[in-house]
């Protein structure tokens, strides 16, 4: 196992390293202690790498990662997994603002809770959060799942593409052109296989609730899309 120490070794010298195709190849183990809230730790992976941090991290952690599974064993500052494109993001305490931004893919899954603008123009990612999200939680998310074992904050889903939101508490509020949707057989068994994913067993897809774009905010008529 490759371990670093952030109060011996700077996070430049730590990514650089992560970043490093043959440290890639020869470990695929990491430990990262002492990382004291500070800033973009672990991003830019682009392997197969199982990378745990000891600690609370700030801004950006696990950034663009790819394939990578990073666990936080920790709270973690605004942006973490932001533009993900692929492989697992576990926050295990609270993460704050706009966790999982614009990332294409991967698992995102908090552990606690998560602050405003959960999955803001997300792209393609799933999020699993196991507690509560702030305001305007899945702004303009385009593709992906959102699911959220506790509540939600005002303004749920504002501006809304296609992207599937899941919600297991009470919605403070929607936002523009988002509106609760029939759970049919297929999200069930999708929400199911994204708790299963997740670890969660203190729930089950029955008890959540679906939201969806009403599609009133497109530029042309979804019904009517052959004509375009």
């Amino acid at each position: 196992m490759n371990e670093f120490n952030l109060d011996q070794t700077s996070v430049r010298e730590l990514n650089a390293a992560l970043h490093n195709p043959d440290l890639a190849v020869n470990e695929s183990s990491w430990k990262i202690t002492n990382s004291k809230g500070r800033h973009a730790v672990a991003v830019g992976i682009d392997a197969t790498l199982d990378v745990q941090i000891n600690g609370h991290v700030g801004y950006y952690c696990a950034g663009m990662n790819k394939k990578a599974l990073v666990t936080i064993n920790g709270h973690c500052g605004a942006g973490v997994a932001e533009n993900m494109m692929s492989g697992t993001v576990r926050v295990k305490g609270n993460a704050s603002q706009y966790a999982g931004a614009t990332a294409h893919g991967g698992l995102l899954v908090i552990d606690g809770d998560a602050s405003s603008r959960c999955g803001i123009s997300m792209k393609g990612i799933n999020i699993v959060v196991k507690g509560n999200v702030g305001h305007m939680s899945a702004f303009m998310a385009q593709k992906g799942c959102l699911v959220v074992c506790g509540d939600a904050g005002d303004a749920l889903g504002d501006s809304l593409y296609e992207a599937r939101l899941y919600v297991r508490g009470k919605v403070a509020s929607l936002g523009a052109d988002c509106i609760e949707k029939p759970m049919q057989e297929e999200h069930r068994a999708e929400l199911q296989a994204l708790l299963d994913e997740a670890e969660i067993t203190e729930c089950s897809a029955n008890e959540f609730r679906r939201y969806g774009s009403a599609r009133k905010l497109y530029n042309f008529t979804i019904d009517n899309v052959g004509a375009y």
